[in-house]
């Protein structure tokens, strides 16, 4: 398991992977102010509902199912172990996974438009909620009305902040492939203090998936923006992003496949 403490600097990255490839782009950002992880547990299912541009207006189908799970998350708020339980919409994949998956057409491409994320007291609880109802049911009414969907048991490995679900937002959840899990996380946090230096990011809570789940992802990471307007400018106009960003992403074999939400 990797450690989960508070890492220390610089060598930090070097305690989690020592063959990190780190590229000289002519420019340094500021490593990114971590505090300690959660001890929560956490229950993530994402789910291809729409095959259509997420930022058109959802189907009827995907309406309903919305319905649906928020009576659901309702009754799943009554046990006493659920500290969170949030549905979110898709808004937008702002990014293309890169060369790591593009000779590899095995590797599944995350388009997921829906999202439901559940906080639990700790891992223990989160494994226990996974087991009973009304968990499976949710599970069962996404899975029937998806193209495709992808369930999570987690822990937290590392954070930067608390993500608010208390107001709306824009939220992502960043599917991260790679061959790795050390390299997978070295790469995100050696890259981490570059969203809070050039998008003002300040919350962030990094997902290791647990031995049961599904093996597609190596990382799921959680973080808020207030607006569109905080996140997308420097995703498209800042060279940074490509040259410091996704070259250290891709010379580390991670492929990042990032989308965004906003409160369903």
């Amino acid at each position: 398991m990797i450690d989960a403490a508070r890492p220390r600097a610089r060598d930090a990255i070097d305690e989690i992977a020592p063959d990190f490839k780190r590229i000289d782009v002519g420019k340094s950002f500021p490593e990114a102010k971590l505090i300690p992880p959660t001890s929560s547990g956490y229950l993530l299912i994402a789910a291809e509902i729409d095959r259509r541009p997420m930022f058109l207006p959802s189907s009827r189908r995907k309406r309903e199912l919305i319905r649906r799970v928020k009576g659901l998350l309702s009754t799943l708020r009554q046990d006493e172990s659920v500290l969170e339980a949030v549905a979110f919409d898709g808004l937008l994949a702002p990014a293309r996974p890169g060369e790591v998956v593009k000779n590899r057409p095995a590797v599944p491409i995350a388009r997921f438009d829906f999202a439901i994320l559940v906080e639990t007291t700790s891992p223990e609880t989160a494994e226990e909620l996974e087991e009973a109802e009304p968990w499976s049911t949710l599970m069962r009414t996404v899975e029937e009305r998806s193209h495709r969907s992808y369930c999570l048991r987690a822990h937290n490995v590392r954070r930067m902040g608390p993500v608010d679900h208390s107001r709306d937002g824009v939220f992502l959840f960043n599917y991260f492939f790679a061959d790795r899990t050390d390299l997978n996380l070295a790469a995100w946090q050696y890259t981490a203090g570059w969203f809070h230096d050039q998008t003002g990011l300040d919350n962030s809570t990094v997902l290791l998936p647990d031995a049961s789940s599904e093996p597609s992802y190596k990382l799921v990471n959680h973080a808020r923006w207030n607006r569109l307007l905080d996140i997308m400018p420097s995703l498209i106009f800042k060279r940074s992003f490509h040259t410091y960003v996704l070259r250290h992403f891709s010379a580390n074999g991670v492929a990042a496949m990032p989308v965004l939400y906003r409160l369903a």
